[in-house]
């Protein structure tokens, strides 16, 4: 479907042959269904209007184009008439025949005289908007306090959205266009004086040098221009939420919105951002500071958790509590697989319903995700493929990864539960220690925008450590995060609270 190659973007085929000529452009055009052609006046009258159905205002043109040419048909003598006459705010008259073509693809009405084909008159009645959806609430990043406002498929919307929450001069938009047949917009947003420009630079280079015919959403721009696509961890933040992207503008972060898409890209970003939700800003410090350290605590039971089941019952009996030493030999004795077998059957089925729930209808997905786990959960241990236990710490484990904020982190720690649990069958304790090593490797030579990826962790910068744990007080993150080498350091000067009946008392 498309192509990718990083090497520096060649110009698109269509428009860099400026020899071609407007009868070449309009035959290849014809062939569409969507395009037309019209004499608007009298039968031999020599105006032409010409343009793609399925790319105009059908009601600006029915009532304001047709009707003004038809009613000025004798005052018309010049294409600059139009502008007199036709009630469009831009109306342009150019004579590059390759102007003609891309305008026909942004939404235009070419209008021309048959006789006289050396300039044409072009009419912006193009119809963005069309097939949008008028909500923007976020339909994944859920929020119950803060702002509800998401990003939308428009990006004229979505570059209103930041603009209202950052009404300064200093906020730059500066577009690229990749696809050399889509033709998509994407907007490189950054604060001049506060974003380091080598981000800036590489961000925009890295969009240049797309080979790609078609780029389809940010998502998959995410990857297309990552510095790691092999890697399963996602190295920028892609995110709905309106106040995360201008949040990590003011950040000294880069963000990349693209037309057509309803996410937006944040770069560079670190692992522990990834645990990070815009409602951590929202509520007080200890709260906040709990629920983050919940999400980690979180993220590490559901990688871990059937694995060292599988180690301590394959290998490791010894650390089990004599109390607890009952109930599992207990909850086992009727099961005829191996650990490794018992947990990775569980493991799957808790995938294939969430991914069958993830597919259907919503409330047939619900349906099936609570009815499903309950019947096939109590179906298993009867049939003794499963033990009760084993069963209650896959679920915890599943439950736990969907506390991670971004959902493409939370597939990430899905994934790495099956090699784990594989290298515990393996080698117990030993081979859960294996893979961890391995997985810190990996993560310590990933980088995003060229940031190191484990950052403040590796390498170790003792400021930022507890920062990436909690949710520090305001009074204590005054300052934008060093690691992005921001130009203004300073983001605000806490203001020092004074009682006003200190100053009655001392009177």
């Amino acid at each position: 479907m498309f192509r990718v190659r990083r090497v520096r973007k060649q110009p698109d085929k269509r428009y860099e042959t400026v020899e071609k000529t407007i009868n070449e452009i309009f035959a290849k055009a014809k062939k569409s269904s969507d395009f037309t052609t019209i004499t608007p006046l009298e039968k031999n009258h020599p105006l032409q209007i010409c343009f793609y159905q399925t790319l105009i205002d059908p009601n600006i043109f029915q009532q304001s184009v047709l009707p003004s040419l038809k009613e000025n048909a004798s005052e018309i003598k010049k294409l600059s008439d139009l502008k007199k006459f036709v009630p469009i705010e831009d109306i342009k008259i150019i004579k590059d025949p390759i102007e003609v073509d891309k305008a026909l693809y942004d939404g235009h009405v070419v209008v021309y005289f048959k006789d006289k084909m050396e300039e044409y008159a072009l009419l912006d009645i193009s119809y963005p908007r069309l097939g949008q959806r008028e909500t923007n609430d976020t339909q994944n990043e859920f929020s119950v306090i803060g702002p509800k406002i998401g990003f939308i498929e428009d990006l004229s919307t979505n570059l209103h959205l930041v603009r209202e929450h950052l009404s300064t001069s200093d906020l730059i938009f500066e577009e690229i266009v990749v696809g050399t047949r889509s033709q998509t917009k994407v907007v490189v947003a950054h604060l001049d004086g506060v974003t380091n420009k080598e981000y800036v630079n590489t961000a925009k280079q890295r969009l240049k040098d797309l080979d790609t015919d078609v780029s389809f959403d940010n998502t998959q721009l995410e990857q297309l221009i990552s510095d790691n696509s092999k890697s399963p961890f996602p190295t920028y933040i892609t995110t709905e939420r309106v106040d995360r992207a201008v949040g990590a503008l003011v950040q000294g972060q880069v963000v990349l919105i693209s037309d057509k898409s309803s996410y937006a890209i944040i770069a560079p970003a670190t692992l522990m951002e990834f645990f990070s939700n815009p409602e951590d800003f929202y509520l007080p410090t200890i709260i906040a500071s709990f629920f983050k350290l919940i999400r980690v605590f979180g993220v590490l039971f559901s990688i871990f958790a059937t694995a060292f089941y599988v180690a301590i019952l394959t290998f490791h009996f010894e650390v089990v509590p004599k109390d607890l030493l009952g109930p599992i030999i207990f909850s086992r004795a009727n099961v005829p697989f191996p650990p490794v077998v018992e947990v990775l059957f569980l493991e799957v089925t808790i995938d294939l319903l969430r991914e069958a729930g993830a597919r259907l209808p919503t409330k047939i997905g619900q349906t099936l995700g609570i009815v499903g786990a309950i019947v096939i959960g109590q179906a298993t241990v009867e049939a003794a493929l499963t033990s009760t236990i084993l069963l209650i710490i896959v679920a915890l484990a599943a439950l736990t990864s969907f506390t991670t904020p971004i959902y493409k982190m939370s597939n990430a720690v899905r994934l790495l539960r099956y090699p784990f649990i594989l290298l515990a069958s393996f080698w117990g304790g030993l081979g859960i220690y294996v893979g961890l090593i391995l997985l810190i490797a990996h993560l310590a030579r990933l980088k995003s925008l060229g940031v190191p990826f484990l950052l403040p962790l590796y390498p170790y910068r003792k400021g930022g450590v507890a920062a990436s744990f909690i949710r520090s007080p305001y009074t204590k993150i005054d300052k934008r995060p060093w690691y992005l080498r921001p130009l203004s350091v300073k983001k605000y000067s806490p203001v020092e609270k004074n009682d006003p009946d200190e100053g009655l008392n001392s009177e």
